[in-house]
């Protein structure tokens, strides 16, 4: 039950807890959001995926959560928050199976904001209780530039917990800039070292750090005044291909699908010798034609990995690479000649 986190978490009162889990491109979201379901011993949980592209691989690699997850549809969270998001919700609470927790991972470049102040400033207010906003952050990538972006700024300022991950590569005195970067933009903010999004559940769960008075209609006034840049929310919600609304961070998303397998050479040689510098973040299912398995694919910065396990699915290949002022024709181009 849910006292086995926290005995003084009682739904009943105070309605469905709700940790939103927000970070920059290649952090580690979907890697605590799986450490989250692993160990979350009798809670029933529900979870919420929100991917920046055409192609969702963020579920693709979730661990089996059999009927717990309920999936956004692709685009910008933000864009969505008015009636995707809040419609989501709705389908979780309306289950015929009580969900004890409900955890949401935004995009990489969402803004937390508007996310928060759907479940502060609508009717969903007396249904959930917002527990804690997670911001995860990659010690390893982590650099100032990285804070070019609004959006990576705003989710260390709205993060009630900041888990700073891949501790383990990266010399103390890397750990003790970022943590004095993070208390700049955060005052006394609340920092916790993981390594593989590991962390002890009682930790980030049940744990009601989320200020909501400080999200109240005065509140979020207050922060709109105090943003240096403005967000044009009327803009179209055509996702194919890159989300509008994060044009003034200039990331675009490049979506390629393809039922024909890549030469492991060929794509090998891409990846070293002629992706863009400006691809930043990059995921994928890869199917390689001289393997009968599939390959889980996952770039952040100039490391990236490959793992191996088998199809659940019949093979093609589905990749998303995210990064400022991409060239999709020439990416697409490269793609198309690693292809068998």
């Amino acid at each position: 039950m849910v006292s086995s986190l926290n005995p003084s978490l009682d739904i009943s009162k105070q309605g469905m807890p709700v940790t939103i889990i927000t970070g920059f491109l290649g952090s580690g979201k979907t890697t605590l959001l799986n450490q989250i379901l692993k160990n979350k011993q009798d809670l029933k949980v529900a979870v919420l995926v929100n991917e920046f592209g055409d192609i969702n691989i963020d579920s693709q690699l979730l661990i089996s959560v059999d009927q717990d997850m309920v999936e956004l549809t692709n685009g910008c969270i933000c864009c969505t928050i008015n009636d995707n998001l809040v419609d989501a919700v709705y389908r979780v609470l309306e289950r015929e199976d009580r969900i004890d927790y409900l955890v949401i991972e935004t995009t990489g470049v969402a803004d937390p904001l508007p996310i928060i102040l759907t479940f502060l400033g609508t009717e969903l207010r007396d249904l959930t209780n917002l527990d804690s906003i997670l911001t995860v952050v990659d010690a390893e990538a982590f650099n100032e530039e990285h804070f070019h972006s609004e959006a990576a700024l705003k989710q260390i300022t709205y993060g009630d917990i900041i888990l700073l991950n891949k501790t383990d590569l990266v010399i103390p005195e890397k750990l003790e800039e970022i943590e004095n970067f993070i208390n700049d933009v955060k005052n006394c903010a609340k920092i916790l070292h993981t390594k593989y999004g590991e962390v002890a559940l009682p930790l980030i769960l049940g744990v009601g750090l989320t200020p909501k008075d400080n999200y109240t209609t005065d509140g979020a006034e207050h922060h709109r005044e105090h943003e240096h840049h403005h967000h044009d929310h009327d803009h179209d919600h055509h996702h194919n291909h890159y989300s509008h609304h994060l044009e003034n961070d200039g990331f675009v998303s490049i979506s390629f699908e393809s039922d024909r397998p890549f030469d492991v050479h060929k794509f090998e040689n891409f990846l070293t010798e002629e992706m863009p510098q400006e691809v930043f973040r990059a995921k994928g299912i890869l199917w390689f034609s001289d393997s009968q398995l599939r390959h889980v694919f996952q770039l952040s910065g100039p490391r990236y990995n490959l793992h191996a396990d088998e199809w659940r699915t019949p093979p093609k290949n589905q990749v998303v690479f995210i990064g400022r002022q991409l060239n999709n024709s020439q990416i697409y181009t490269q793609l198309l000649e690693c292809l068998v």
